[in-house]
């Protein structure tokens, strides 16, 4: 069954959507909408006999539409999104899904009630190497995770319209809840503004998960070098996670501390206690397929409309992501103070998002 797609927005993110849904065969793009008409020229030659407009209502009226994806600003997210669901339509969304936790709770219940799909854009997730550092967790090859932190830095791309906790953060912490395939329990975070007041360029958060498991997370548009990078310490291994390099974006590292014996934890004949040791062994570079995570991504939101299937990206998924910005927000404007991520939320009670994302299939 072939798709027939609309899309929303061809400013930054737009054109790469684009070309990828046009490079699908079974994704055929019926009409692309932008306020700016000279995007639209710009992007005439690609478009073949699909219909380009500024008024993206007249995609949503269309029944040579099946599917809409968005790429606007965040503000316009979620109405755009709610327009679309209540015009029948399939829908992928840029992150953030919604820029609160409520507009984002009512976007899963409407899609659930038109039995429409509702995916949002977080593209890291579609990334061979996060998805083979999945594998390995669930796989027990990296111990008990002990803590992580990840880092995403770079000089620009500053935006007036939104901060840098929720421009940066989606990524960062799709793929902390998606590794540990849980919410955490605690949330705080500080954040700077330097070069626009009110708006935040640097955010440092710290997430406690159960099991006294740590995630520090590094954001930034204010660096001189771009990062984004990945660590995991597990109790037997450890995994560097580097997209910025062309190649070896996954490192396993056989390497940890090993805790005294309990022999040696007894006073040795010189008096000492016995100390844990140093385990230095050798370096692992998986093998990974070069699939585009953003090819991927269309992909699988194409095949789930196809076969009905939940995407890995999914509203509740999307939710969860939403649940700890707003709480780092609120961590944030408090001066640091942390937040108890449970229970604070009535509206979500019954719809706590199941991140148990194992056997979503994706396509190869």
């Amino acid at each position: 069954m072939m798709v027939r797609v609309g899309l929303i927005g061809v400013g930054r993110w737009g054109p790469n959507l684009l070309r990828n849904l046009l490079a699908l065969d079974a994704a055929d793009v019926r009409m692309v909408a932008d306020l700016d008409p000279r995007r639209l020229r710009e992007l005439q030659p690609h478009l073949g006999p699909a219909v380009s407009t500024t008024d993206y209502r007249r995609i949503l009226a269309s029944s040579d539409v099946d599917a809409v994806v968005i790429a606007t600003p965040p503000s316009t997210h979620a109405p755009l999104a709610r327009e679309a669901l209540e015009a029948r339509k399939h829908v992928l969304v840029e992150k953030p899904l919604a820029t609160s936790v409520t507009d984002a709770a009512e976007l899963i219940a409407l899609a659930k009630h038109h039995g429409r799909i509702l995916m949002v854009g977080h593209t890291s997730l579609y990334a061979p190497a996060v998805r083979r550092l999945k594998a390995y967790l669930c796989g027990g090859d990296l111990g008990d995770v002990r803590y992580l932190y990840t880092r995403r830095l770079n000089l620009g791309r500053v935006r007036p319209d939104i901060n840098a906790l929720w421009e940066i953060g989606p990524h960062e912490i799709s793929i902390v809840l998606y590794l540990l395939d849980e919410l955490p329990t605690e949330v705080s975070a500080q954040a700077f503004d330097y070069v626009q007041p009110g708006v935040a360029d640097v955010v440092f958060m710290t997430l406690v998960f159960r099991g006294r498991v740590a995630a520090h997370l590094h954001l930034s548009w204010l660096d001189p070098q771009k990062e984004r990078r990945v660590v995991v310490v597990g109790s037997r291994k450890m995994a560097v996670y580097d997209d910025t390099t062309a190649d070896a974006k996954l490192l396993i590292y056989d390497r940890g501390i090993e805790p005294a014996s309990s022999a040696s934890h007894a006073q040795t004949s010189n008096g000492e206690l016995g100390m844990p040791t140093v385990r230095s062994g050798g370096v692992e570079a998986p093998q990974l397929d070069a699939s585009e995570p953003l090819r991927v991504e269309c992909a699988h939101f194409i095949e789930c409309i196809q076969h009905g299937r939940a995407p890995l990206t999914g509203g509740e998924q999307a939710l969860a992501v939403i649940r700890v910005l707003d709480a780092a927000q609120r961590s944030i404007i408090s001066g640091g103070i942390t937040q108890a991520l449970y229970g604070e939320t009535p509206l979500t009670a019954g719809i706590l998002p199941n991140l148990t994302l194992r056997q979503v299939r994706l396509p190869q």
